[in-house]
């Protein structure tokens, strides 16, 4: 794993938000990554629940004012950083007042998905790539967890073919349990096809819940992570029918030596 580059994009992360199995999973695998001599980079989105002045977060002005658009609207990236307390881990933050301030995760103070959650996926993957680019930073690894991460597989494989920056990189999807069985809008696929991804890549996102965004990061990736025991049912059958490397980790004990195995026997072996 030396010197070898692991973008980490997650939903969420500690100490910046709440403790869960994504959330830890996330601080700990760049912590192991850094430790056995590779560089890591972190993103999350900048929700409004995030409180910049405790965790010391700051704009970084030279990777801010970027436009992104999305379905057809311009859509101002800012970009705010801080470093994990204690641990040599950066924590970048996809912000946008429009999608991020003042909000939460996936769902609203009352419980109900925010109507506009395929854009800020979509606003999320291509603030990422934008950063990364900007960073001059080409991962070896993109390893996605979490729902707003995972249109990322899709964006990398086929909106950004291209990019001479994602010219050697692999992408690992880590599936989690549903967290949230509702669906996110009908015009998903309409808001993929402006940005030029073909019906075919997407067409299983007509029913666009967790399921099917998983089904599509799944069908996007290079590797595979079941993190959870009691993942969706129909998720863990597209998995074991993939025919793609897949690491079973759903226990805390011992996970860095199957992870650091994983990453370096299967994924960075794998032809592009």
């Amino acid at each position: 794993m030396t010197d070898k580059k692991i973008l980490f994009v997650s939903s969420e992360v500690v100490p910046y938000l709440p403790e869960s199995n994504l959330s830890t999973m996330t601080f700990s695998l760049p912590k192991m990554v850094n430790e056995v001599g590779g560089q890591t980079r972190i993103f999350i989105p900048k929700y409004g629940l995030i409180n910049e002045r405790r965790h010391q977060l700051h704009e970084v002005i030279r990777l801010s004012g970027m436009n992104l658009v999305i379905n057809d609207i311009d859509v101002p990236l800012i970009i705010k950083v801080a470093s994990i307390p204690k641990e040599r881990m950066q924590v970048y933050f996809i912000d946008n007042e429009d999608y991020f301030k003042g909000r939460q995760l996936e769902k609203d103070e009352n419980g109900k998905l925010y109507r506009d959650n395929d854009e800020r996926a979509i606003f999320f993957a291509k603030g990422v790539i934008e950063t990364v680019k900007k960073l001059n930073w080409a991962p070896d690894i993109i390893h996605v967890q979490g729902w707003i991460a995972m249109l990322m597989p899709l964006y990398c494989k086929h909106y950004y073919t291209d990019e001479p920056i994602l010219a050697n990189t692999k992408v690992v999807s880590s599936i989690f349990n549903t967290p949230f069985e509702e669906q996110l809008s009908s015009n998903l696929i309409k808001k993929l096809a402006f940005d030029g991804l073909e019906h075919e890549l997407t067409k299983d996102l007509k029913t666009p819940n967790f399921s099917a965004l998983a089904k599509n990061a799944i069908a996007n990736s290079d590797g595979l992570i079941i993190a959870d025991s009691d993942i969706d049912k129909s998720v863990k059958k597209e998995i074991l029918s993939s025919n793609k490397p897949t690491l079973h980790s759903t226990s805390k004990d011992g996970f860095e030596v199957d992870y650091k195995e994983f990453y370096t026997n299967q994924i960075l072996k794998l032809d592009k």
